[in-house]
């Protein structure tokens, strides 16, 4: 069942999928137990092989469930997914809103969370009808009958507002900030691919393809 996990910090509030992260840690700690065995076991080729496909499994892993989360900070709102970074300015974020995953709405496009979901399957189905005009929207801003996405989504709308009376002026200088894809913003989302996701899939691929070619 997805959670949010969320930490407060100075720099903002980290939203992010509990038994993704739960998942994800479980397998990591398999993988090293199983590449343990490996070592101590096996020197063939079928050993190599086992072990380069353990390694890609866990970069897979990490970028798939341990690495996306959706952090709200003082500049906008960073959405971290798999392979992609994007950064919404607060003085973009027109709505904030949940279907099958969280969603933020810009003049630009609407941009979507990875592993914000709403995992109760009729309640995808409300959202998609109420998406589609089908349902008369849903007024109810009782935290006590919400799903948790729901929160979420109320949380970052309560955000957007709060920044907005107070923005931050000038462009983002430091990654620390807001992140990579927050350099040089201002008013208009950026989306990029970070060299994080470039160094942790070339590597694992690399690995693997020396390993089919040198055993």
């Amino acid at each position: 069942m997805t959670a949010d996990d969320r930490g407060g910090s100075a720099r903002g509030t980290t939203h992010a999928s509990t038994s993704s992260r739960v998942m994800a840690v479980a397998w990591i700690v398999i993988a090293v137990l199983l590449l343990l065995d490996l070592v101590l076991r096996g020197t063939d080729r079928t050993a190599w092989i086992a072990g380069s496909v353990l390694v890609l499994s866990v970069a897979a892993v990490y970028l798939a469930w341990l690495r996306p989360r959706v952090i709200s900070t003082p500049r906008g709102i960073r959405m971290v997914n798999p392979l992609r970074e994007t950064f919404v300015p607060w003085a973009a974020v027109v709505w904030v809103d949940v279907v099958d995953v969280v969603r933020v709405h810009t003049p630009q496009g609407t941009f979507r969370s990875w592993p914000l979901r709403e995992t109760k399957r009729a309640k995808v189905r409300e959202n998609l009808r109420r998406d589609s005009g089908y349902v008369d929207p849903d007024d109810n801003d009782d935290p006590t009958t919400m799903r948790p996405m729901e929160l979420v989504a109320r949380e970052l709308r309560r955000d957007a507002e709060r920044y907005k009376t107070r923005p931050l002026s000038g462009p983002i200088k430091e990654i620390d900030e807001a992140g990579p894809a927050a350099l040089g913003a201002e008013e208009r989302p950026q989306t990029m691919v970070p060299l994080e996701v470039i160094v942790v899939s070339v590597a694992a691929v690399v690995q693997l393809v020396a390993v089919l070619l040198l055993t």
